[in-house]
């Protein structure tokens, strides 16, 4: 199989898994009677980046942890910059200050830890527990603040999980689609994995440079299509809230439990450049925010065009 036809299969089983996988997950939870905020908080926010956990968790144990961390970080970047900016353009993206002040701070406090975990040169089991645990600790406090009656964000937590039922009720059927959804998950994360080696190879650049572009962005095609989807629905707020949930994710979940599994050797290039990348575009989505509590178009433009601007120096490099 070609390199293409490794990566494109790759992202389509990744993207039918952890569909299926958060849909029998969600039609478990309402069997077993879970708390719909509870499920969306969890079962659909950290479902949702099934494509990313599988796909970094693949590339550790086949020994490119340039592409597991180029991964996460780069999924971060390209949430702010690309799924953002492209949402912003399409329609301002406005935010409550209530929902900006907890998520502002859980988002900061996120991206310290991951700079302070590529700071270490190896990303262990000790920090891997250590995001884990600042996660319970993210969604405890979202689940605590959110279950009051009238909550905007927990009603907007309990329509995504409402959004991803099933149609079946069936336990076994439900049990199938998570098994399914795991395995498409799994093999697809594999020849993804397999295709970004090969390309790397192929074309003389490393891998933490394709993890930080064509993985990244494949995996978070999602997001994407969940954003677009929102804004078209004139919900702009949940477009904005599934991407800041997702980075949280991403970081405390994927990262956390990537590290525990396997430990990662950080690439120089990414702790030398690409993190601090991060940094400086999660400082500016911040102030963007900020500044009117909302997203402009020009400020969306200003985020794409950062993130064509960092595309191209990632290619040259």
């Amino acid at each position: 199989m070609s390199v293409t036809l490794l990566i494109l299969a790759g992202l389509a089983l990744l993207a039918i898994g952890g569909e299926l996988l958060v849909r029998g997950a969600v039609g478990m939870s309402q069997v077993l009677r879970i708390s719909p905020l509870l499920a969306g908080l969890t079962i659909v926010g950290f479902g949702t980046s099934t494509p990313e956990l599988a796909t970094s968790l693949q590339a550790a144990f086949a020994g490119s942890p340039g592409i597991a961390l180029g991964n996460v970080v780069g999924s971060n970047i390209a949430n702010i910059l690309l799924i953002l900016g492209v949402s912003a353009i399409i329609m301002p993206l406005a935010v409550r200050p209530e929902a900006f002040r907890r998520d502002a701070l859980a988002l900061v406090i996120s991206t310290a830890l991951c700079v302070a975990a590529v700071m270490l040169g190896t990303i262990g089991m000790a920090m891997g527990l250590l995001l884990l645990a600042a996660l319970v600790a993210y969604v405890t406090w979202a689940y605590l603040s959110e279950k009051e009656p009238g909550n905007i964000e927990g009603e907007r937590h309990v329509a995504e999980m409402a959004d991803t039922l099933p149609r079946t009720h069936n336990g076994w059927a439900l049990a199938v689609m998570v098994v399914a959804g795991l395995a498409a998950a799994i093999f697809g994360a594999r020849l993804l994995v397999d295709g970004a080696v090969q390309l790397a190879s192929a074309a003389g650049m490393s891998e933490a440079v394709i993890g930080l572009t064509i993985v990244a962005i494949g995996t978070s095609l999602p997001e994407l299509i969940a954003c677009l989807v929102a804004v078209w629905k004139k919900h702009p707020e949940v477009a904005l809230g599934n991407v800041v949930g997702s980075n949280i994710y991403n970081v405390l979940g994927i990262l956390g439990i990537t590290a525990v599994i396997h430990p990662l050797e950080v690439p120089a290039e990414i702790a030398r450049f690409d993190i601090w990348v991060l940094v400086g575009i999660t400082a500016l989505l911040l102030v963007q925010l900020r500044s009117g509590w909302r997203i402009t178009r020009l400020e969306g433009g200003v985020l794409v065009a950062l993130a064509v601007a960092y595309t191209v120096w990632l290619a040259m490099r």
